[in-house]
This record gives structure tokens, sequence and C-alpha cells, in this order.
């Protein structure tokens, strides 16, 4: 679910984001097929002297200094898990536990599903709590009559119940069978007819009485019946047909933290003492949960467990009160009937296994030392990899990249012993086998993002870094030839390019204008006439009808191309280039090694525009951070302007190709894949127009998606085949950074999922429960984990205010479904439709301004109603409510984003400069 934030890598062309949800890698190894081996040896020259003259200074890679580093980094995680797991001391206790209140059911057992434990069962169950009490307490006779004749034989009383409900035939069934067993078992000595009947509200006060009283009339042991404290309070008439008091007194449901909760107990306890003095009082159940949903100040965990369990034996101890423990073992059944909590409360767990001891120090988990070692191990070649090959990298990268690889096999480890640790329901079972391959892909994500973070932030210099030439009086000019393609653009638009290419400080060069399918002669007509004004080296060709949309008129240009050409240039109408842009940068051809010179695309007219100022900044990031980022392996993108190729190299290569939409990233990845040298130089040597409006900015970027997995399909093999002559460095990035795409193809699928299982928790609850929080924990971790190294890495190196930023951050959410869109039907579809990007409005009246963003505006509605219906039903109760509200409302964000876009495009009209 990639749609969080706004990544520096949004913008240009198909593919710029470095994160791969689906990259076929262990997401440790990935950086082992990355691309530092395959960076360039040769780095050049900030005085801009040509690739290959200077080779960079030699970088010892320390093995001492990897391995150190390394192994510092697997010690803390082990000492961040011994941290995590520190050894709690407690008050010892040595004695007997008063009582367990006891329910007899094994872990895949389920009374309401008319499973009940085998006698043997039984028996071990008993057996087992001999060795701890003499008191257990049933709360149905009807289930397991077995339980006070095994008891007997282990020596053990019992305080038997009766299941009191809103059916009368089984409340009748259970006080006959309760009176039968107390008559049959001398070792059951007292009887509770009913267990939190009134607090439920099955049966009236008056219903309960006469039970108790028909129970009291038939038996000689006491009689009593079990409610929290302000039921009695409430009807003390209760009191007058009881033998003695049966309180529950469980702090956590009354959000009581751990520390004040014996405490709490005993204030109870006096309470009801002093309210019926001449009446025993009997705590029926008292105890603390090991796990499950946080309530408020009451948080579940084993040692909290273990802390009141061993503080209140000794305090009830040291006052002679009487209770039973809720409760004996763990039943994970009646998680569906109150919650994941209601799984946890017993002493044992539903493998009887004690959960803790009752002396000594107490730890969360006990299992800690071999899964901190696993995930040491699991990082640790990994670890010694990236810090190998990357020593150059000052220490506090490397120190932070070897941190995100451990923590990341430590979340791998934790999330791979989750079946241990917890009672998964069918349905967390499915979620598990589901989430996983996404936390996979998360995790994944976020060393690809961590990486660039990591070498952005903290490498000491670009092993590749180029700077426009200075070429010296009497070096050679090659003859350039500069296609610029164009269809029903605005002619003043054009004519403007073409006056800034006749401008250029450079003499061998020619401006072909390729004029593809325009249909109205007042469009093309004026380009043309002003083609013949500027003189010979300006030719211009209306092609129609012509087939190949851009590719397709590029080609037509390369047969009529001036046979001296060395070098063909591409140029967008829209731009206006600066006089030194061939001068400064074709003396990188005298490497023959090079094939493509490559400057980023740059805007103009954006700065009293809201929504071309936004999406200005949008697109910059990519440039100033991703492509320096792919330059490092020779893996730029190559994009369709303000670029220059070896004429007889994208010649003999296949020239143009007309199969796909994104023809200039395709071409980019044939060359690298024969062997050049792609040099992208970070300067503004030209300036274009951003989109006019929204819908031609979502255009623009659904072409690219749409033009990305035309290229993934066709070049496949060139990704993964072993024979395929790209470099590791190029395979990783072309990679990642068309995967990256999937995330937002990938957000749409969980969207629709999520609200069609919200609506399924909001009115079928039974059917429909909220996953596990350890589920979601890591979902919002990553969105926050994204947002943060896209914006610390655009505060870094884009010149932008933070408004600017977070602007920036809206307009590229705002993008995402239309990258959805683009994603399925370039998967699905085989050709698509090459769509101009407006650069200008040219219509009368101004448009409502959310039809473009019709989808996204119906997506974000059903979003929010689903937030509003979890607010309104039980799902904001539980830590796992809460946290999916915050999903649910993350992933409205990319669809609200594209409505702020659209209205801040419509409000910003077409004013520039």
């Amino acid at each position: 679910m990639v749609f969080f934030p706004a990544s520096p890598h949004a913008a240009p062309p198909w593919l710029f984001q470095p994160s791969s949800p689906a990259l076929a890698l262990s997401p440790l190894a990935a950086f082992g097929y990355a691309a530092a081996l395959s960076a360039s040896p040769f780095r050049s020259s900030l005085r801009g002297t040509p690739l290959s003259l200077t080779p960079p200074p030699v970088v010892r890679k320390s093995f001492w200094r990897a391995l150190a580093l390394t192994l510092l980094v697997a010690a803390l995680n082990v000492g961040l898990w011994a941290f995590l797991n520190r050894p709690v001391h407690i008050a010892d206790w040595h004695g007997e536990v008063a009582g367990f209140a006891f329910n007899p059911f094994q872990r895949y057992q389920d009374p309401t599903q008319q499973i009940y434990p085998s006698e043997p069962e039984l028996d071990g169950d008993i057996r087992l709590l001999s060795q701890y009490t003499k008191r257990l307490r049933t709360y149905s006779s009807v289930e397991n009559p077995q339980i006070p004749r095994i008891a007997k034989f282990y020596g053990l009383r019992v305080m038997a119940g009766a299941w009191i409900e809103g059916r009368a035939e089984r409340n009748e069934r259970e006080l006959a069978a309760l009176i039968a067993l107390a008559r049959k078992n001398d070792n059951i000595d007292r009887v509770i007819v009913g267990n939190e009947v009134i607090l439920r509200g099955d049966i009236g006060v008056k219903d309960l009485i006469g039970y108790i009283d028909r129970a009291r009339a038939q038996l000689k042991v006491p009689v009593s019946t079990a409610e929290p404290l302000d039921t009695w309070q409430r009807h003390p008439e209760l009191a007058q047909h009881v033998d003695f008091i049966t309180v529950h007194i469980l702090p956590y449901w009354e959000k009581v933290p751990r520390k004040d909760a014996v405490a709490f107990v005993l204030g109870q306890y006096r309470e009801l003492q002093k309210l019926f003095p001449n009446k025993p009082v009997v705590i029926g159940e008292v105890g603390w949960p090991s796990n499950g949903n946080r309530r408020e100040y009451a948080q579940p965990s084993l040692a909290d467990e273990a802390h009141f369990l061993r503080d209140w034996f000794n305090v009830a101890a040291g006052n002679k009160i009487d209770y039973y423990v809720m409760e004996a073992i763990d039943q994970p059944w009646k998680e569906k009937l109150a919650g994941r909590v209601e799984s946890y409360w017993g002493v044992f767990n539903a493998s009887r296994q004690q959960k803790f001891s009752f002396t000594g120090t107490v730890i969360e988990d006990p299992n800690w030392p071999w899964k901190a070692g696993a995930a040491s191990l699991l990082a640790l070649l990994p670890m010694f990899w990236f810090a190998r090959h990357f020593i150059r990298f000052r220490a506090l990268g490397l120190a932070f990249f070897l941190v995100l690889v451990q923590l990341s096999a430590s979340i791998l480890v934790w999330m791979a012993t989750l079946p241990y640790d917890f009672y998964l329901s069918p349905f967390d079972w499915a979620m598990l086998v589901l989430l996983f391959p996404a936390q996979f892909a998360i995790i994944l994500i976020l060393l690809i993002n961590g990486f660039e973070f990591t070498e952005v932030l903290w490498r000491p210099y670009w092993l590749r870094e180029f700077k426009p030439l200075t070429p010296k009086p009497g070096d050679p000019q090659p003859f350039v030839s500069i296609h610029l393609a164009c269809y029903n653009e605005p002619p003043e638009m054009v004519i403007l390019t073409l006056d800034s290419l006749a401008a250029l400080d450079y003499e061998n060069y020619e401006v072909i204008v390729l004029d593809n399918n325009t249909k109205n002669p007042d469009v093309w007509k004026p380009v043309e006439a002003h083609c013949e004004k500027l003189g010979a080296k300006f030719r211009f060709y209306h092609l129609e009808p012509w087939p190949g949309f851009k590719a397709g008129a590029l080609n037509y240009g390369l047969e009529v191309t001036d046979p001296r050409a060395e070098v063909v240039a591409v140029v967008d109408a829209d731009y206006e280039v600066r006089s030194d842009w061939l001068r400064a940068l074709t003396g990188y051809f005298a490497d023959p090694k090079v094939a493509v010179v490559q400057c980023p695309q740059a805007h103009r007219e954006w700065e009293h525009n809201p929504f071309r100022r936004m999406t200005n900044w949008e697109y910059d990031g990519f440039f100033r951070i991703g492509m320096h980022h792919r330059n490092e392996r020779n893996a730029i993108i190559q994009h369709g302007t303000m670029t220059m190729v070896r004429k007889d190299v994208l010649a003999n290569t296949g020239a143009w190709s007309e199969w796909t939409i994104c023809e200039d990233a395709e071409l980019g990845l044939r060359l690298m894949k024969a062997g050049y040298e792609l040099v992208y130089v970070d300067e503004l040597m030209g300036k274009g127009l951003t989109p006019a409006d929204f819908k031609a900015y979502k255009s623009q970027r659904y072409r690219w998606a749409f033009g990305a997995m035309q290229i993934m399909k066709a070049r496949w093999s060139w990704m993964v085949s072993k024979t395929s002559t790209l470099t590791r460095g190029q395979r990783f990035h072309f990679l990642t950074g068309w995967f990256s795409w999937f995330g937002d193809a990938l957000h749409l699928v969980f969207t629709l999922m999520a609200m069609l299982w919200t609506l399924g928790m909001v009115l079928a609850p039974r059917w429909f429960t909220l996953p596990m929080y350890l589920f979601l924990v890591p979902l919002i971790g990553f969105f926050i984990f994204k947002a943060a190294f896209g914006i610390i890495l655009y505060r870094v190196r884009v010149p932008c205010s933070w408004k600017d930023t977070l602007m920036a951050s809206v307009a590229s959410m705002g993008l995402s479904h239309a990258i959805a869109r683009g994603i399925y039907e370039g998967l699905w579809r085989k050709k698509g439709e090459f769509i101009r990007t407006a650069k200008s409005r040219r219509i009368g009246a101004k448009p409502n301004p959310f039809t473009s963003v019709s989808e996204e505006g119906l997506l974000f509605a059903a979003l929010i109603a689903c937030v509003v219906g979890m607010i309104n039903s039980t799902g904001i109760n539980y830590i796992e409510g809460r946290l999916w509200i915050a999903i649910l409302a993350a992933q409205a964000i990319p669809y609200g984003s594209a409505l702020i876009g659209a209205w801040v495009a419509h409000r910003s009209g077409d004013a520039v400069g």
C-alpha cells in the first residue's frame, strides 16, 4: 500500500521511486544485487573534463572496519532485545494459590461449537492444577460434569457453578445438574448460581433470586451468585438471598494501571465488607491478562500479569482473603465473545505451560535470546556486504543503514514467530498469510529508500558527477541535429522555443520541426512560416497522417537529418533553451563510450501560479535526488527533452521504439544494455511549462505508468536473465523503479478491500472482526518512515520552502490513482495512446474543477464514510479499531490530495509570469 508521502521520486518519467514491493530478492540481500559494484570506475572532474580522463581517488575498503561495524550493530540488536525483555523483579510467592477459576477447554475446543474436552484431558488439567492449589471454580454443571469427581481424586474442593442466561429451559437443566452434582460430590463445598447475569442483563433480579432460593432450599452447602461490585451496590436485596458474597474484581476492565491494581482490588473488597458486614466475601475472579488490547492505562503483558498476581498472592495471604484467580488456563475460544484479551487471562497458556514462575525474575518473552540471535545471523552477511562495498560512506550513514538492515531482520523474525506468541484465529491466519508478503514488501521498500537516503545524505562525494564543459578555442564542434516534435501546440509557444534555438551560441547545428498530425492549418502554418523566416538551419515538416505518435515523428526526423550530424538532440515544443546548451555539453561525446548526455527537466513561469508552482517542485525532487542516485551506477532515466544522443548509436540500435508510449526511457535502457554510458548533467539548460491543469498533469503520469508496464513486459528478460549485459546496478535501479509504481496499484486494491471489510465489520460484526494490532502497527510505521525519508531528502536537496515541500507532497500523492490505472491498463493492454500533455488552456469557460478527479472523489467519500462508520461502531473501543481508522484515513490521503490539486489548478487559472 504505497501511497505516502510526496516522494521526491514521484515526479518524472515513469519509474522514479526506488521502491519495489515485488523485487524477487530477499530484502536483506537486495543490495547484493545492487548496484555499487557496477558503478563506473571513472569520476568526472568538477571542472567539467570528459568522463574518462580523471580517475577517482582510491577508496580503501577496510575489511576490519566493516567487520567491526557489522558486529557492533549485531551486538546492539541483541542488546535491544535484551532491553525490551529485561528481567522484572517481583516479590516471590512460595505458597499455594487460594483457588483457580477453571475452564477446561483445549486450544481448539469451543463450547459454543459443542466441542468439549475428553476425560483424559480433564484429568491432565486437574492433575496439573492440583500442584498449585486445592480449590477450583467451575461455571457450568451441564458441561464437563466429570470435573468434581476427578478433582476429588486429586484432593481438590470445587465451587461449582450453574450457568444462568436468558433461556429458561437451559437454566432449568443447569440448576438440576448443579444440585445433582453437589449432592453426589462431597468435595463441592460452595455453589454459584449465575455468573454476571445481572451485569449482562440476561434476566431480572427477581428471576435470579428465584433460582438462588431454589438451590438453597435443596442444598446444604453455601450458595451465592457472582457479580461485580456495582451490581451488589445497586441491588443490595440480592445479599439477603445468598450465604456469601461473590464479587468479580478485574482492574484491567476498569482501566486501572497495573501499579495501582492491587490497591484497587483491596478497596473494592473492603467496600463490600462495609456494605455487607455480616456476609463473608469471596473474590470469584481476580487477575490480569498477559496479552490483548490496551485499555487506556491498563496494559496487558506477561510481566504485568506476573507482577499483579504475585503481589496479590502476598497481599491476599496477609489479609486472609478468599479468592479465585481469573483464570487457570488461557481460553482462546473466548476471543469472539469479548475481544482478543479474553484469550489471555490464564496462569497457564493453552499448551498447559506455566507462563511465569512464582519466584525469581520475570521476562516478558522468555524466548528472546534465540529470536535475537536469529535476527543477528539473518542480517550479518547483508550488513557486512554493504559495509565493505560502501565503506566510503561517512560513518554515520553506514551505521544508519546497517541499523536499518538489522531492524528489518528483527521485524522479519518477529513476524515469523507471531504464531508462537498468540492464539491466531482462522481470520488471523488468513491476515497473516496475506499480510506477511506485504510486510516483506514494506521492509524491502524501506531498505531501498533507505539506501537512497543514505547515499544522498552521507556520501563524501558523487563517484559520477558531471558539470557543463568549458571548451577551448579551436575545439571541434560535432554537428548536432535538433529535433522538435509537436502536435497541436499553440504556435506562439513553439515560436518562442524556435527563437531560443536560433540564439544558440553554436555553429554546427540544424533544427528539424516535426509537426505530427495537427489538423488545423491555423495552428501549424504559423510555425512553418517562422521556420522559413529563421533561415536555412530550420526545416519544417508537416506529417499527416503519420503513425507511431512522437516516436514515429522522431524516426522520420532521423531519415531527413543532415548526413553530417553526429549527435541528435531532442527538445520539447514548450522549452526555452539556454544559449550555451550545445557548447557546454557536446564535449562529452569525445568519449566513444558516451551515448547520451541528459539534462534535467525544468520549468518556467510557475512562480505566481499556485498549481504550476506545486507541480514544478514535485518534478524537481527527482532530478535533484533520484537522478543523482541512479547516475552513480549509470542507470539514469532518459527522458525525451533536453537530451542528446549519439546519432550512429541511435540508428544502429533500433532508433525510437514506436511500440511504446515511453520511447525515451526505452531507448535509454536499450543503450545501457548495449554497454554505453549515459551522462547526467544537473544543470538547467532549458525550461518548459508545467501541465496546464490537473487533468493534463494526471494524463502525463498515466502515460508514464502505462509505458513503464509496456517496457517491463517487453524487456523483462533483460532484468532477470543471467546472460543480460545490463550491470547489477542498472538492473537494481530499473527493477526497483518499475515496481515502485506497483505500490500505487496495490494501494487501490487495498483501498477497495479495506472498504469492503469495514462495511462487513459495521454491518456484520459477527463475521468480520478487526485485524490484530500487530499487523497494523508496521503499516503505520511504514507510512511514517517513508514520509520522513522523502521530506528530509527534499529539505536537504531541493531549494524550496516548507510550504512548497508540503504542496509538492500533495501534488505527488494526488497522482496515485492515475498511476494505478496506468499500471493495470499497461499490464492488460498491449498498446496505448500517446496523449499530449497540455501546457496551456485553450477553453472558454472554466469546467467543473472536480470533473477530472471524479473517481478519486468517490473513493475519498467512501473512505470517509468508512471512518465515520468505524467511529460509530465498536471498533473505536479497541486499539485495533483506532489503528484501522488511522489506516483508512491514510488511504484517503491520496484521493483527498487529488481533490486539493484539482481545486488549486481550478483557482490558479492559466496565469504565468
